[in-house]
């Protein structure tokens, strides 16, 4: 059975490719640890976004199973503009609503969804790494789920958390998705 773990990284201090975990980033890279050892399947491969946050919130757990982490440029966040954007929300759902709606020097949905999709088809046809764990950020990640959910969208990207988990499993010829981070929990439900 293909499993795919989906996880959002943990609170960071700010939005930049080198931005640390903030404490409770921190404090939470250990909890999702825990979590992820209470999983009654044993993970085979983790892949993180380059960006500093991602690779500190699946350290702890990797370091205690002695699993490398790769990274991947592909799961970086998804750069919405070059220059700093005052409303962007509105944007942001407004790029949830028209996948090819992109500010100069930005990247469109489509763009960032086909970029995280290469990474997606890649792991589901891995033969050897049947548990994967890929660490990303808020909008890539809720762009992926779109591959299993088509309606998880801007609403839905709105109630994510830092960090946040979904499962993905390959059962027969189709693939289903559950939400199983739950905050404050010693295990996954």
């Amino acid at each position: 059975m293909k499993r795919i773990l989906l996880i959002r990284h943990c609170q960071a201090l700010g939005q930049h490719s080198d931005s640390p975990l903030s404490k409770k980033g921190i404090q939470k890279a250990y909890e999702l640890a825990r979590q992820l050892e209470s999983l009654t399947f044993k993970i085979d491969r983790i892949i993180t976004s380059p960006y500093m946050r991602a690779q500190e919130s699946i350290k702890p757990f990797a370091s205690r199973q002695g699993i490398k982490v790769e990274t991947d440029k592909r799961l970086k966040e998804r750069l919405l503009s070059e220059q700093p954007v005052d409303d962007w929300i509105d944007i942001l759902e407004e790029s949830f609503q028209n996948f090819h709606f992109k500010l100069p020097g930005g990247e469109s949905s489509n763009d960032a969804y086909k970029r995280a999709e290469e990474v997606l088809d890649e792991c589901m046809k891995e033969e050897l790494k049947e548990n994967i764990i890929i660490v990303t950020h808020g909008n890539l990640l809720a762009l992926m789920l779109q591959k299993f959910q088509v309606d998880f969208g801007f609403h839905e990207w709105k109630t994510l958390t830092n960090p946040d988990v979904f499962l993905i499993q390959r059962i027969g010829g189709e693939y289903i998705t559950e939400r199983i981070w739950e905050e404050n929990q010693s295990h996954f439900y």
